[in-house]
């Protein structure tokens, strides 16, 4: 991958390059805003976007990729569009992908990866006008465009996986290519993104708050750094390059107030990339390394007091429906608190992310997986978290993140976050509707 310093330099060139391809339009927006839906028509729940792409339009739908690095769509069926370019090796945009592919055509190649499945293939890099709805925060509002728009050519061996529809993924990771890279350079607003996901439907940002729901959730937030990997956590990577998903600094790990006792070293990511905390909007539910993982759970079934019952795969902690009560945060458990940077910034997962249902078993589990257990081991994103000896010891799944606002400050390196379940909101309730 490029250098830092090679990064810096040519980033002007991406601004420019789209910047004046927008000179055409006097509006320029303050943010953008997506649509989420949770889908579940895969093996595995995956949350969804669209955007439209092409000349002339087209809706495409995306899989988001919290931690995904590139944006790429399938062009093997039927990509038809008179704005399609080709991005050749020698120009700028080229290297901004840190390509290490040229074809005979001379065209940059990048292999774009899908996390749900592990598969790569090798792809031609282009660029494509895109279109979003632009948002002040508090509706939805004017479509606008950005011309030559960045991508990666997927295949259809790379999009089997991915839920019913679904054309390609959309990175949101630390890249100067990815989604909120290239929509700051495009409408030269700040370099955030704030993403929501709710149990039916949720609302992806791009740029500043305000982030209204029934409230501007915004101003409630709790910051913490955003940590890098010196080492990348992707299917798809070179040597040396460092991993483009989003780590945070989980320092102790609390139930109902206590601390649990856990091997601390593995909270920190070492020398070789193993360790640490991520987050990520692939995997289902939170899996951890598994001494940390019997940790929590022991100090879980402790604090609840409640006898537990045979397990439901792919969670190894369940107990009986009935035994557990419930209020508007979910089920009455103990509180799960990751403490991070000290011991006033603290990500409470309560009841409603803590716990999953099994209906049809009455069966209540702890919404966490064992990543030595079969289930983490086999399952399609396994080779990243699975196995006795994981790459990350702590990666927080959607579940855990279901109705939390959480804002991604890429200038800053922070992430804000905020459970909604404590104003009486959820992700569902921003206004699509009505026009700015």
């Amino acid at each position: 991958m490029a250098s830092s310093v090679k990064l810096f330099i040519l980033l002007p060139f991406l601004s420019l390059f789209i910047s004046t391809s927008l000179a055409q339009t006097s509006f320029r927006p303050k943010a953008l805003v997506l649509p989420i839906t949770r889908d579940t028509s895969a093996s595995t729940p995956q949350y969804t976007t669209q955007i439209k792409q092409r000349t002339p339009l087209v809706p495409i739908n995306l899989t988001i990729d919290l931690g995904g690095g590139y944006f790429w769509v399938n062009c093997d069926k039927s990509y038809v569009s008179s704005t399609l370019k080709p991005i050749l090796c020698s120009s700028s945009q080229c290297s901004l992908f840190g390509s290490h592919g040229c074809s005979d055509k001379k065209i940059c190649g990048r292999s774009p990866y899908n996390i749900v499945t592990g598969v790569s293939t090798s792809g031609d890099i282009q660029s494509d006008i895109v279109s979003v709805q632009s948002t002040n925060g508090n509706y939805s509002g004017r479509f606008v465009s950005v011309p030559n728009f960045l991508f990666i050519c997927g295949s259809n061996v790379v999009q089997n996986g991915l839920a019913k529809g679904v054309k390609g993924m959309a990175g949101l990771g630390r890249t100067k290519v990815s989604l909120p890279s290239q929509f700051s350079s495009a409408f030269s607003f700040k370099n955030k993104f704030a993403i929501c996901l709710g149990t039916q439907n949720g609302v992806l940002f791009f740029g500043d708050g305000p982030y209204l729901f029934n409230f501007d959730e915004s101003k409630n937030l709790i910051y913490t750094p955003l940590i890098t990997n010196p080492v990348s956590t992707s299917p798809s990577s070179f040597l040396g390059e460092k991993s483009v998903e989003y780590f945070i600094g989980v320092k102790s790990i609390r139930v109902s107030s206590k601390n649990v006792k856990l091997n601390t070293t593995l909270l920190s990511i070492d020398q070789n990339g193993f360790g640490g905390t991520k987050i990520s909007t692939v995997n289902p539910y939170t899996i951890m390394e598994t001494s940390i993982y019997k940790a929590v759970a022991d100090a879980f079934v402790k604090a609840l007091n409640v006898s537990t019952v045979e397990p439901v795969a792919p969670f190894g902690t369940c107990f009986a429906s009935q035994s557990i009560s419930s209020s508007r945060m979910g089920p009455d458990v103990p509180s799960i608190d990751l403490v991070l940077q000290n011991e006033n910034v603290v990500w409470n997962i309560i009841g409603a992310n803590a716990m999953v249902r099994i209906n049809d078993k009455d069966v209540i589990c702890l919404g966490f997986v064992d990543a030595g257990s079969d289930f983490a081991k086999t399952s399609q994103v396994g080779f990243v978290v699975g196995g006795s000896k994981p790459m990350t010891s702590i990666t927080i799944g959607a579940h855990q993140l279901e109705n939390n606002l959480l804002q991604f400050d890429l200038a800053t390196s922070r992430l804000g976050f905020r459970s909604l379940f404590l104003e009486h909101d959820n992700c569902g309730n921003f206004n699509f509707t009505s026009s700015v």
